[in-house]
């Protein structure tokens, strides 16, 4: 089913710091923005990566109940489709006013490879629907190890060159976080490398660039993120890679060429481990000549964005005034 009638159904349903322009200076994190840090190092998402016997443990506990993928926390004014394409399942979002003209988001969730989409994703898909104003496609991609990169990156790519080809003049703009960051950089680089239009911009939320964790300074950083180590996100990385190097662009598209690619917006804070692979992202694009903003935040967390602190709302402000 194309995108256009996909839509045209939806009517029938029931209801920091810039790269290029650096700050004055850098605000310190918000009393909020403390306190959450604390409440995530209590929580016991760290300890589901402190090893790649846990990660193999989880993975084999959602082998048996696999977690739903059913939207949750979309709110209000949003109008859900399911259709499955490529035999996944893929929503399509649109505000309950009316679809005509509306620009296009593809967001891909995070979660390792390992995980499922959660509300906190489908509350972001919801406000960009809702106060955007756009119709959101959201792919439900298989996890690893039974799905890897080498099936799951083309076939992103695919589904993002068919909204492409729909959307026709409307804008589209492809919205990723963590897994789903790097995951729809490498779609992008699937689609150069053979010729395809490009979407009009990348958001990246946190991206998981480099499976490797490479960077001498990530172990000192790993001591401070409150969600991530470092044992456990190897392990994801190499069973999401499955037959390929954990190299490979595919599972690293830090790794692939960044010629030609859409403008990025990227967000990261220095409480990520992850955080310089944004940095070296962004300093790979912008020398190839991608246009790159990239919001750096002092002690912010992984998913800095998606989180009900001040820093977070200010950046999914953004987000908001990109996507519509």
């Amino acid at each position: 089913m194309s995108v256009a009638k996909i839509v045209s159904a939806l009517q029938f349903c029931p209801g920091g710091r810039v790269l290029d322009a650096p700050p004055p200076r850098d605000p310190a994190p918000s009393l909020q923005s403390h306190c959450f840090n604390a409440l995530l190092s209590l929580l016991p998402f760290k300890q589901q990566l402190a090893s790649a016997e846990a990660v193999q443990a989880h993975v084999r506990k959602l082998a048996l109940r696999p977690a739903s993928h059913e939207p949750t926390g979309l709110g209000r004014g949003v109008e859900v489709t399911l259709t499955k394409m490529g035999g996944w399942p893929v929503y399509y979002t649109a505000p309950s006013s009316g679809h005509e003209g509306r620009n296009y988001v593809m967001f891909l969730h995070g979660g390792g490879f390992i995980n499922e989409i959660v509300p906190a994703h489908w509350r972001l898909v919801g406000r960009m629907t809702r106060e955007a104003r756009v119709v959101c496609v959201v792919p439900i991609y298989p996890l690893a190890p039974a799905a890897t990169a080498k099936d799951v990156v083309p076939a992103t790519a695919e589904l993002l060159r068919m909204l492409l080809e729909d959307a026709g003049s409307a804008q589209v703009t492809v919205v990723g976080n963590s897994a789903g960051a790097g995951l729809a950089l490498a779609a992008c680089q699937w689609l150069r490398d053979r010729g395809h239009r490009q979407p009009g911009r990348l958001v990246l939320i946190s991206p998981a660039a480099d499976a490797s964790i490479s960077h001498p300074e990530q172990v000192a950083i790993a001591a401070r993120d409150p969600i991530q180590d470092i044992p456990g996100i190897i392990e994801a990385g190499r069973l999401y890679a499955g037959e390929l190097d954990v190299g490979h662009p595919f599972v690293s598209p830090l790794n692939g060429a960044f010629r030609s690619l859409p403008p990025m917006l990227i967000f990261a804070g220095t409480r990520d481990l992850l955080y310089p692979d944004s940095v070296d992202l962004a300093a790979r694009a912008r020398g190839a000549g991608v246009p790159v903003e990239l919001h750096l935040l002092r002690d912010q967390p992984h998913n800095y964005a998606l989180m009900p602190t001040p820093e977070g709302r200010q950046a999914r402000a953004i987000i908001l005034r990109a996507v519509a």
